[in-house]
């Protein structure tokens, strides 16, 4: 396993299979209501790279290049997903990337080259992917390509203005980044106020920061002084704001604004607040210093040079320029960095916020490894699609010490805890013990932040960290996570760190509506395939069979909820027909017949021919034998055609060797045999009868399956892990029969749970492994489908046969519309 760098990662160069955005629509519904939008910001900063990258050898493997862009927490997620998004859209030009996303621990989301970029060519203002055709499809897919095309990113008035203020080191009395300077004088909305356009009622406390910010800017170095006076009037309005506790504050604000504050008060500049405001103020900000001065952890010391601008004379800068990264910045932080600049000149310091104005800059492994969420969400995106990455990134990072020492632990960051966790639950290997240790510490924090009630900000809510608890990607269904996340997209289209930032050029309702379209277009077909089936049910005379449980909706909500894309219908009928047919003959094998009847039926699918219908058989019989028959050899027509091969000997095997399995299960009731735990278990695993739903199904996924494939080990042994993770519902009482009473319930069910989760760990990694491996990834898939599905089903009492335990689950996603009302 390796650790990633950036020479690690092929470029994704396989064609979409098919013209469905099922690429693009898919990362963006599994990415969680907290970070939907996000996604759309790798699209957003996608440029071509340019033939002089190439020339200059610059490695684009994986990352996208940003023109001049400033970005904080360099998510390599979005990245990865870039790529597996283009993999389905194969007219985009190769990239490399470059991403953004919230973190406390580093800011300037979209600072201030994209200010800066105003003047500038070099700047990320806008960007443009240019040297390849994108090919749209009516509706909302194709306005969010040409959107791609021609994208604005929000420029952040308050790293600007905090750049601006740099003194030249050549000439102290003249500013560094003068360009910053006339981005301010350009930049003022017509309310006196620097932040975003048209600025969110909540966001009135980050405007006072940043109007405030870009003030001192323009009064540093005497320019602008209506655009002062209009900006000292809006804070004059707005002030008593910020005791308003629904309000968004940006981080550090308690800290940051008195400081500059008592800067204007320095420089001379009279603030239009109460003197006895501001005495408040400040007084307020050192009682909070005063309060914590003996804490001398190392997160509270990170947390006041995250802030510094707001603390002047009060730090030692060179105690702060311990922070300092290899790039040249504290914290990936334009706003910190110009502040350390304006008390202490640093070469590296200067050539960093050069490097945002003037050039593009690649990612390193610094600016991914030292980010705790950049690191988790990168981790498992990278891990889930295949790539080659080592849980070793995790080891400082899984010790609670090290979280509760970092600016993250001591902001509480209950959104970076939160990827971490989820990073926790992709296990492959049973040594992956960095990951069991991180799994514990995180999951108890969020419980506790559950508990507490706490508040978890704008990137996470309080129902998504429930429901991440409650349902671990090994548990859950990606289509209710879609259905969930369509009606909880986000209204909101800012984030607040130590200012807001947003992201604009795609229309969040386009993303919407392309949402809507796929998942109401999946629905109506779900709902007349399922009808279909009712009706197969019928004509088969299977609702005749008084002993079997009828389990059609349940059936074919499995096969809806696991192949889910419109496309897959065939697969999709396939899985929910054999799932109602192994219902039945379980049903039958388990009480509904005699041991002739099941002798019988054995017998006419061992000869498998036309002469059934004259054998002496019971009604029973005829009806079962008649159903399966039928169905195997329509199935088996169709996967032919598609394989081009002959499929329904295969599929006939896999129905003999269920039911020879089952038979010897009947044996063992009929004369009360009590078998060996170990042939018990191997018996189970054919037993659990997800052979003949999960098997024919493959041959209609896509990929062909050669017979060497079929018979490989590894074909096998992804069956075996499936189906023997499971076994059958008396395991415990049998293993408690063959201890001979030495072991408890209790310590029963403790080692069956540590079987179970050592079969799924290894069927992940039978799954996501590639080198080596001969079954298609999309067949390999199925199999971890299956897995999931069957994790609903059970994960708290059996509920395929409960009446009512699935049927929230199946109306949802089969029946009940979507809800939203934000479009």
């Amino acid at each position: 396993m390796k650790c990633w760098t950036n020479s690690n990662f092929p470029v994704v160069e396989e064609a979409a299979r098919s013209g469905r955005p099922g690429g693009l629509l898919h990362l963006i519904l599994t990415c969680g209501p907290g970070n939907v939008c996000m996604y759309a910001e790798i699209w957003m900063l996608s440029v071509s790279v340019s033939q002089q990258d190439k020339a200059n050898g610059a490695d684009v493997s994986l990352f996208m290049r940003a023109r001049g862009c400033g970005v904080e927490r360099n998510r390599l997620v979005y990245l990865c997903a870039m790529n597996l998004a283009i993999a389905h859209s194969p007219s985009f030009p190769v990239l490399a990337a470059s991403a953004r996303s919230p973190s406390p621990s580093c800011d300037s989301r979209s600072s201030i080259p994209v200010a800066g970029a105003a003047k500038l060519d070099h700047g990320c203002k806008k960007h443009t992917s240019g040297n390849g055709t994108l090919l749209c499809s009516n509706g909302p897919m194709e306005r969010i390509r040409e959107h791609l095309q021609k994208i604005e990113l929000s420029a952040s008035s308050y790293d600007t203005a905090w750049v601006a203020m740099v003194p030249s080191p050549m000439s102290p009395q003249r500013p560094c980044f003068p360009q910053c300077l006339n981005w301010i004088l350009d930049n003022q909305h017509p309310d006196g106020s620097w932040g975003l356009h048209h600025i969110h009622p909540s966001l009135i406390i980050d405007g006072l920061s940043s109007t405030l910010a870009c003030i001192l800017a323009l009064e540093r170095w005497k320019s602008g002084q209506e655009h002062v006076r209009r900006g000292l009037s809006f804070i004059e309005s707005n002030f008593s704001r910020i005791v308003d506790e629904q309000l968004h504050s940006p981080i550090g604000f308690d800290i940051i604004f008195p400081g500059m504050v008592e800067y204007a008060l320095n420089i001379g500049l009279e603030i239009p607040i109460d003197q006895s405001d501001i005495n408040n103020m400040l007084c307020k900000r050192d009682a909070e210093l005063q309060r914590e001065q003996g804490n001398n952890c190392e997160g509270r010391k990170a947390y006041l040079a995250y802030v510094a601008e707001g603390l002047a004379n009060i730090l030692d800068w060179r105690e702060i320029m311990k922070y300092q990264r290899e790039n040249g910045s504290l914290f990936n932080s334009p706003s910190t960095t110009a502040a350390a600049l304006m008390h202490i000149y640093d070469a590296k310091a200067l050539e960093y916020l050069r490097s945002l104005l003037l050039r593009c800059w690649l990612l390193n492994d610094e600016e991914i490894s030292s980010d705790m969420a950049t690191c988790a969400m990168a981790f498992r995106l990278l891990r889930m699609n295949g790539y080659d990455v080592s849980s070793d990134c995790f080891t400082q990072f899984s010790e609670v010490n090290y979280f509760y020492n970092s600016l993250q632990g001591y902001l509480k960051d209950v959104s970076t805890v939160l990827e971490l966790y989820k990073a926790s639950q992709i296990k492959i290997s049973p040594n992956e013990l960095v990951l069991d240790k991180l799994g514990s510490w995180s999951r108890d924090f969020l419980k506790q932040a559950l508990i507490s009630n706490q508040k978890l900000g704008l990137q996470v809510a309080l129902q998504e960290v429930d429901y991440a608890l409650n349902f671990p990607f090994y548990a859950n269904l990606e289509c209710l996570e879609h259905k969930r996340n369509i009606e909880n997209f986000g209204a909101e289209k800012f984030h607040v760190l130590k200012t807001s930032y947003q992201h604009c050029g795609i229309n969040d309702n386009n993303l919407l509506r392309l949402a809507l379209e796929d998942f109401c277009t999946s629905q109506s077909i779900y709902r007349k395939e399922l009808q279909n089936l009712e009706d197969w049910v019928k004509e088969n005379k299977l609702d005749q069979l008084e002993f079997a449980r009828q389990k059609q909706a349940y059936c074919y909500f499995s096969a809806a909820a696991t192949l889910f894309s419109p496309e897959m219908s065939e697969a999709r009928m396939s899985w929910a027909k054999n799932s109602i047919l192994t219902t039945v003959v379980d049903d039958f094998f388990d009480f509904g017949g005699s041991r002739e009847e099941l002798e019988s039926l054995i017998s006419l699918v061992e000869k498998w021919d036309g002469t059934w219908k004259e054998e002496s058989c019971s009604e029973q019989v005829k009806i079962i034998f008649s159903a399966l028959f039928n169905t195997i050899n329509e199935h088996g027509i169709r996967a032919s055609a598609l394989q081009q091969r002959s499929i329904t000997h295969h599929l006939v095997e896999i129905w003999l060797t269920l039911m020879k399995s089952m038979m010897k299960e009947a044996e063992w009731t009929l004369n009360k045999e009590v078998p060996s735990l170990d042939e018990y278990m191997l018996n189970g695993y054919v037993s659990f009868a997800l052979g003949p739903i999960i098997l024919p199904a493959l041959y209609f996924v896509g990929p062909q399956l050669p017979e060497y494939v079929v018979n490989h080990p590894e074909y096998q042994n992804l069956l075996k892990l499936r189906e023997g993770k499971e076994g059958k519902l008396n395991s415990v009482s049998l293993r408690i029969l063959r201890s001979h009473g030495s072991a408890s319930e209790e310590e029963v069910k403790k080692e069956m749970q540590r079987a179970i989760d050592g079969s799924r760990t290894e069927l992940l990694r039978l799954v996501l492994q590639q080198d080596g491996s001969v079954v298609p990834r999309p067949c390999k898939d199925l199999f971890w489908k299956m897995c999931r599905i069957l994790h609903v089903f059970y994960m708290k009492t059996d509920g395929f046969t409960s009446p009512k335990e699935m049927l929230g689950a199946v109306n949802s996603v089969i029946h009940e519309p979507l809800k939203v009302s934000h479009i």
